[in-house]
């Protein structure tokens, strides 16, 4: 089997990640005792994850968040009054599915910031689009698209 025109072949089809995952399977030496169906599988499981973690860099470009938060790094012994109860809860995702509003009140310096784009990172992640704004920024944008007729397309 020749490797270079299968490799030509899988990146003329924008398939990057099953070309690279192929190359280092024709390298690897113990890749001989693997299946066509595991073999198969292995080049699919890398083109998803390769796809996926583009679209994710893409959402997360996007969305601008102020704070690399994630919400693996938040930590529940500070004290700052977060239930981990809630924001477990928050993190799942309902009330962006049920399209309702959330808003994170607290003393300054607690992290409301960083929580918030920790919520935006899980949002990205759940294959949602995310945009952090601050809100003076945010009604000037709105006044303006109002007046222009973007309103309704800058809402959704």
């Amino acid at each position: 089997m020749l490797a270079h025109p299968t490799l030509d072949k899988l990146n003329a089809m924008g398939l990057a990640g099953m070309a690279k995952a192929f190359g280092e399977l024709v390298a690897n030496g113990e890749a001989e005792h693997l299946s066509h169906a595991e073999w198969l599988g292995l080049l699919l499981e890398r083109e998803w994850s390769s796809r996926y973690d583009r679209k994710l860099a893409a959402r997360l470009r996007f969305a601008k968040l102020r704070h690399q938060a994630t919400p693996e790094d938040v930590d529940y012994r500070a004290d700052r009054g977060l239930d981990r109860a809630l924001f477990m809860k928050l993190l799942g995702g309902d009330w962006i599915n049920a399209h309702d509003n959330l808003a994170i009140c607290g003393p300054s310096g607690v992290g409301k910031s960083w929580l918030a784009c920790a919520l935006g990172h899980k949002a990205c992640r759940d294959d949602r689009s995310v945009l952090d704004q601050r809100v003076p920024r945010l009604f000037a944008q709105l006044a303006l698209a109002r007046g222009d007729g973007r309103y309704a397309r800058l809402q959704r």
